[in-house]
């Protein structure tokens, strides 16, 4: 790496950080003022204290929406600023390539277009129950809608209304296999608690209260123990309190290794949604790459244009590029395409064209 890389580099640094700072600062101070009303819910050290809490856990949502526009903003300003300075044309002419002047950026936008996926398979996940808070009940008292699921044991779980704070559903109805010792078995707990897997009996599943039946004859599955007259403790491996209650777009905050075992589940909820955004996973950096090099491409294809027509060039042209993305998001997760093409069709549509754009650079 030489003197000029290295100046190059920091400069492209400087223009990321400059570009994540501003846009990260401007997305909070609008919803902050957006939504203050929310957050009015006590004394002022308590509501500076939820609003500290909050945009503390989603700046990783804020960064994950914006990585792959902060870096190509920063890269813009960095050849736009070499343009301007007039630092490219005595490299042209000592003959090294356009391609070779920009190498430095390039591989400082690999990096940085690397940290959007990794915030989202460490960091999201890490916070995920913070990300789902609403701003109005930071401490979840407030009442949530429960819904239904299977858990691999063959049961299925349904429940009225939810209480996140002590992870408790009420009117929790299950319904038991055929293949169970009990056959085909039906039960409502008025009132059901999940206790969080400790390695301890009686862990890692729902204590119900008030159920009916009051007593199962026969004998009992080996996941399912009687306590006492209408108390009952239901071992579960995948359905938690989350699992019951989470909202609809709880799976973006999963890691890609938890959609894939949310796909292999037994469950008769639609999934094309996780399926598409399992896919976009794998083509996410992909995508980031051709958002650089085609906005690289369009800056570098005509030098003697104004930058700020090269610039408005750019964006118009990524603006076409997520609206095909998010079109095939779209047309996925509807059914009308299958996930893996609604995933990957952007990725083939754009390469080619990313890449013939950014080699055609004037040099």
């Amino acid at each position: 790496m030489t003197t000029l890389d290295r100046l190059y580099l920091m400069s492209f640094v400087r223009s990321y950080l400059i570009v994540l700072t501003s846009l990260l600062s401007l997305y909070i101070i609008v919803d902050l003022f957006t939504n203050l009303d929310e957050f009015s819910q006590g004394s002022l050290a308590d509501n500076a204290r939820h609003i500290l809490r909050y945009y503390t856990a989603n700046i990783s949502k804020i960064f994950n929406q914006l990585s792959e526009l902060i870096t190509l903003i920063g890269a813009m300003f960095t050849v736009a600023w070499m343009q301007r300075s007039n630092e490219l044309l005595p490299q042209l002419s000592a003959g090294i390539s356009t391609q070779r002047v920009v190498r430095p950026i390039l591989v400082g936008c690999l990096v940085t277009i690397a940290l959007g996926p990794l915030n989202q398979e460490f960091f999201i996940p890490a916070v995920a129950d913070e990300l789902q808070k609403p701003r109005k009940d930071p401490n979840q008292e407030k009442a949530v809608g429960a819904r239904g699921a299977f858990d691999p044991s063959g049961v299925h779980l349904e429940g009225y209304v939810g209480y996140p704070k002590d992870r408790k559903i009420l009117d929790l109805c299950l319904t038991f296999p055929d293949d169970s010792p009990t056959g085909m078995l039906h039960l409502t707990a008025r009132e059901a608690v999940y206790v969080p897997p400790t390695g301890a009996a009686q862990t890692g599943g729902w204590k119900l209260f008030q159920t009916t039946p009051e007593s199962v004859e026969g004998k009992l599955p080996a996941y399912f123990e009687r306590l006492s007259s209408g108390v009952y403790f239901l071992k579960t491996t995948e359905v938690d309190f989350e699992a019951l209650t989470s909202t609809g777009n709880a799976f973006l905050y999963a890691s890609t290794g938890r959609l894939r075992e949310s796909l292999a589940r037994p469950d008769s909820r639609r999934q094309a949604n996780v399926a598409v955004a399992f896919h976009m996973r794998f083509t996410r950096p992909l995508v980031g790459v051709m958002l650089v090099l085609m906005g690289l491409g369009v800056i570098l294809r005509d030098q003697n244009k104004n930058v700020f027509v090269n610039v408005g060039l750019c964006l118009i042209l990524c603006v076409m590029f997520y609206t095909v993305i998010y079109g095939c998001k779209f047309l996925g997760e509807n059914d009308i395409l299958a996930p893996a093409p609604a995933a990957w069709l952007p990725v083939l549509l754009f390469g080619p064209f990313a890449f013939v754009l950014f080699d055609a650079a004037h040099t």
